[in-house]
Order: structure tokens, then C-alpha cells, then sequence
């Protein structure tokens, strides 16, 4: 069973978006190269700056729906909590320019 990963996406603004997937490098590429159109890109939210690992599924569905209907207030302290800074955590996964899309 894959992992899944209940994430936060970002901007210097501190829009954010919160998203899940079982493959989070594909999905945080696909964020930073802005490769769908949508909210993501429309706010250029690039930055990866809370990651929650769940070893079922159904558990990482749970904590998403859960996020979402938090406040803003409490979302931005979760990432206060773990990443403090705001820090891209993703800064180095890729090589600037990079095409192809991981799996």
C-alpha cells in the first residue's frame, strides 16, 4: 500500500492550498512548474511548507477534510508548528528548469 501525504502549498503571501496525494514529488513538481491551471497557478503557489505522512489512505482523507475545514488562523499555526520559517521544503528536489515530469 502506497504512502499518502496530506500537504500545504504556499506563495510569499501566504496563500495556501492544502492537497493529498501517494506521490508527493510528482505532485509538488507539478505545483512548482505550474503545470495545470487553476488556483495553484493562479496564485503561484510553489512552495511546499507542511508535509503529514499517513501509511493508509483513508486516514490521509480524514486529516484533508479535517484541515480544510479548519480556519485559516488554525492552518497557519500547523505550519507555524512544523515549519516555523516557511521554508520551501522541497527547495532541492529538483534542478532548475526541469521538464520531466516525476511519477
Amino acid at each position: 500500500m502506497k504512502t499518502a501525504r496530506v500537504y500545504i502549498m504556499a506563495n510569499t503571501h501566504r496563500t495556501i492550498y492544502v492537497g493529498l496525494t501517494t506521490s508527493l514529488e510528482r505532485r509538488v513538481w507539478e505545483h512548482k512548474s505550474l503545470f495545470y491551471d487553476g488556483f495553484t497557478k493562479r496564485y503561484d503557489l510553489t512552495k511546499l511548507v507542511y508535509i503529514a505522512e499517513f501509511p493508509r489512505i483513508d486516514d490521509a482523507i480524514a486529516w484533508e477534510k479535517s484541515l480544510k475545514g479548519k480556519t485559516r488562523a488554525k492552518k497557519l499555526a500547523l505550519i507555524a508548528e512544523q515549519n516555523p520559517r516557511w521554508n520551501d521544503l522541497a527547495w532541492n528536489w529538483y534542478e532548475e528548469g526541469d521538464r520531466e515530469r516525476p511519477r
